[in-house]
C-alpha cells in the first residue's frame, strides 16, 4: 500500500519537482549575472531622510576634547521676579480670593488676601509677581497702581 499513489497525488508531486527546478533555474542564473541579492537590498539614508542606494560620502571626524564635555547640569542663574501689570477681573471678600488678568496677555491669575492689600476692589489696576501654587501660577505680592 505504501508504494501505491493515485492520480492526484502524483500530479502535486510533478508541480513541486517543477517549482523546485524553476527555483534552481532562476538562483543559477542570479549566480551568473554576478550579483548579490544582499547588494541590491541595502539602502541607506542621508542627511535629509530620503532614501538611496548610494552609500554616504565619509564626513571628516571632529575632534572633541575631554576636558570640553560637561558632566554634570549647569546651574541655574537666579532670575529677578518679573513684575506684571494687570486688572482685578473677579474678587470674593467673602471668600478671600480672587482673580487678576495680565494686561499683556489673556492670562489670568489667582490671588489670596494674604497676598493682597487692604483696600483691593474690582476694576482696580495692580502690579504683581507669579509664584507657582498647587495648581499653577498664583499672583504675590499685590500693589494697587495710583
Amino acid at each position: 500500500m505504501a508504494g501505491t499513489q493515485s492520480f492526484g497525488k502524483r500530479e502535486n508531486e510533478k508541480k513541486k519537482q517543477a517549482k523546485r527546478l524553476e527555483k534552481q533555474k532562476r538562483k543559477q542564473e542570479r549566480q551568473a549575472a554576478g550579483k548579490s541579492s544582499l547588494d541590491d537590498m541595502i539602502a541607506y539614508v542621508d542627511e535629509n531622510g530620503n532614501i538611496t542606494d548610494t552609500p554616504p560620502e565619509e564626513r571628516v571626524k571632529v575632534e572633541v576634547k575631554l576636558e570640553e564635555i560637561a558632566i554634570a547640569t549647569p546651574k541655574k542663574e537666579e532670575e529677578e521676579d518679573e513684575v506684571m501689570k494687570g486688572r482685578v477681573e473677579h474678587f470674593n471678600t467673602d471668600k478671600g480670593y480672587g482673580f487678576i488678568k495680565d494686561l499683556e496677555s489673556t492670562d489670568k491669575y489667582f490671588f489670596h488676601i494674604s497676598s493682597a492689600p487692604s483696600g483691593i476692589a474690582e476694576g482696580d489696576l495692580v502690579t504683581f509677581e507669579t509664584e507657582r501654587g498647587a495648581r499653577g501660577m498664583n499672583a504675590v505680592r499685590i500693589e494697587i497702581i495710583k
